[in-house]
């Protein structure tokens, strides 16, 4: 559990959090390019430049705050590592679509669950605002990610 009290310490995480899932995105764009789909890969990129609006709003907040400059150690993520840091081990040239999603989908859902245990932990009520918009944020790529997935069913 998240145990996150200042509004510069979340921006921080906020800050990671975004940069990791736009370069996540970015990465299965190039991916799902490389295998042939071009509408997944479309998607993609488009989810990559909501993540990069995110973490471009996460910095412009930042801009007036001393934002800690945190070792990895240091960050509050459950598992150790960063929610949206997706594992793409299983980037290879016999990814499927429908892996791509579910690995999208998996990091978006640690995503929204970051922030909304932020939000119901946290004591300052600025922290709980910020955690519960880009909760909000993370809930509609969920969405999103799903409403995709069951564009393509999975293969037997």
């Amino acid at each position: 559990m998240a145990n996150i009290h200042d509004p510069a310490l979340f921006l921080a995480h906020a800050c990671a959090l975004e940069e990791d899932a736009a370069n996540r995105f970015a990465d299965l764009s190039e991916a799902m390019k490389t295998y042939g789909n071009a509408d997944v890969a479309a998607f993609f990129a488009k989810m990559a430049e909501f993540s990069r609006l995110h973490l471009a709003d996460a910095r412009k907040r930042s801009a007036f705050r001393d934002v800690p400059a945190l070792a990895p150690d240091d960050f509050q993520w459950p598992d150790d590592e960063s929610p949206e840091a997706a594992s793409m081990e299983g980037s290879h040239y016999l990814m499927t679509v429908d892996y791509a999603l579910d690995l999208a989908l998996d990091s978006e859902k640690r995503g929204h669950a970051f922030y909304a245990d932020v939000a119901a932990s946290t004591t300052d009520p600025e922290v709980r605002m910020m955690a519960e918009e880009f909760a909000s944020e993370e809930a509609e790529h969920v969405a999103e990610l799903e409403r995709w997935i069951e564009r393509f069913p999975k293969k037997v």
